[in-house]
């Protein structure tokens, strides 16, 4: 834990510049870089002003005045930038009254911690991302009122087996669903996802591990150490940065945009969280897969508020088209310790009390991840609270499920309109405890219509020329 002293040292003895970095309402780092004369301890409480009426979906022109409230604990220096400087993450604040600003996705997560302490249940919520990308060699996409297209391409994808190559195409691609996950010179990647595990590191995110995902197309995963739940939040953010700004030093891309690529596999995010208390974890028991009764009710309030909780974890429409039934995709609201297809998974951690944990398996990396994570424990929460039955497992294979039976098993929304409805229809589980307010709900769903629902149902699709031109 550093304090705003010893920052403040570390500043004076090394940097001229701070970068103060902050996250919009929909997910996005955003940042102002300040002159180290511009920074006291004063910083840390009162916070670094700035005009916040540009920011999406936050403030009007006439009330824009706002804070941004560096996080000592969340000081870097940034990687990226030729001048050293320092990077911390801020929280914002209402200069007015004092008090976090209620749409700051930060100050959300911060309040649902607060009401996890309140409550009574638990002290400490650990949450552990695991968010995969696709690193794509050339991307182009243009929409206007006489043409719409995508155009996207990479050196692996199983499309180029045939292409004319500089210096020969040595056929090393990676067949559909394929990935997970060849070694070289099938997976040309490695050296790439070495350079971002490690960046990420130097920027205080606990690494782990780095893999080629399934899909063809350069489809990876890094992996870092699980935390609390706005420790996990803060290094998710510094993953995404750090994953996109050494492709593009290498002159690629990388995006977790859920389904870019047609007829292979989607990027998730699956997400596991634990509830622990004085120190000790509160879903080991002696139930089924070894889960505690608590946990087990905690899952039963992820299945029950499933549906409105898609659309904080699965918030865009192209999330949906990951989410469909008949694939691997986690669409059945029910629960297994080793069905990939179920919405929660229960991992196998053997005799670790510890490493007891759930993995919700519908998020994706275009989630805010303050929001999600604390949409998710709001959701545990009421389960909790409410003693929300979860039902039977579902240990079976569902292909082998006769019609009937299937339809037997929930399913997610099938659209993110679907999911701002049921939204819509069930928030109080977010309210409680004060954590979401009705204005931020409201304002959420009101911005995912105007900007991506309407705006997308208003366009027509490439594919429904070739389904209707000829009608």
């Amino acid at each position: 834990m550093a304090t705003p002293q010893e920052i403040l040292n570390l500043i004076n003895s090394k940097y001229e510049l701070i970068d103060l970095k902050f996250i919009d309402m929909p997910g996005t780092w955003q940042h102002l870089t300040v002159h180290k004369s511009q920074i006291s301890e004063s910083s840390f409480t009162e916070g670094v002003p700035f005009d916040g009426s540009s920011i999406r979906g936050w403030k009007a022109i006439n009330e824009s005045d706002m804070m941004m409230v560096p996080d000592p604990n969340t000081a870097w220096e940034d990687p990226f930038m030729k001048e050293p400087t320092l990077s911390m993450i801020c929280t914002i604040k209402e200069p007015r009254t004092g008090e976090l600003y209620d749409r700051c996705p930060r100050a959300i997560a911060t309040r649902a911690v607060e009401y996890l302490k309140a409550t009574g249940i638990g002290d400490t919520a650990y949450f552990g991302p695991e968010a995969e990308f696709f690193v794509f060699d050339d991307v182009r996409y243009d929409q206007n009122q006489k043409s719409g297209y995508y155009y996207i391409d990479s050196i692996e994808g199983l499309w180029n087996t045939g292409r004319e190559e500089e210096g020969g195409n040595l056929g090393y691609k990676i067949r559909g669903k394929e990935g997970y996950f060849p070694v070289a010179p099938t997976d040309t990647l490695q050296d790439l996802r070495t350079e971002m595990l490690l960046t990420m590191a130097k920027c205080g995110v606990p690494i782990e591990k780095h893999h080629h995902e399934v899909a063809t197309g350069g489809q990876c995963e890094l992996g870092f150490r699980f935390g609390t739940l706005i420790q996990a939040a803060d290094w998710l953010m510094t993953y995404k940065y750090c994953v996109k700004n050494v492709a593009r030093k290498h002159g690629k891309v990388a995006t977790f945009m859920p389904k870019p690529v047609f007829n292979d596999n989607g990027s998730g995010m699956h997400t596991h969280q634990s509830i622990w208390k004085d120190g000790q974890p509160l879903f080991w028991g002696d139930g089924y897969a070894n889960l505690s009764q608590t946990a087990l009710w905690y899952i039963g309030g992820i299945l029950k508020h499933a549906p409105a909780l898609l659309a904080f974890t699965n918030p865009t429409t192209n999330s949906y088209k990951r989410l469909v039934p008949g694939f691997e995709a986690p669409v059945n609201l029910a629960y297994s310790q080793g069905n990939r297809s179920a919405s929660v998974r229960i991992p196998l951690t053997g005799s670790n009390p510890k490493a007891k944990r759930l993995e919700f398996r519908c998020p994706d990396a275009t989630s805010n991840p303050y929001l999600a994570f604390a949409a998710m424990l709001c959701a545990g929460i009421d389960g909790i609270k409410n003693q929300i039955d979860p039902g039977s497992p579902l240990d079976v294979d569902i292909y082998d499920l006769s019609p009937e039976e299937l339809a037997k098993i929930p399913s997610t929304p099938g659209s993110l309109m679907a999911a701002l409805e049921n939204l819509q229809k069930d928030h109080s589980f977010l309210t409680a405890g004060g954590v979401f307010s009705e204005d931020f709900i409201l304002n959420w769903i009101q911005y995912k219509l105007d900007t991506e629902v309407i705006p997308m149902s208003l366009r027509p699709h490439p594919y429904e020329f070739a389904l209707y031109f000829d009608a």
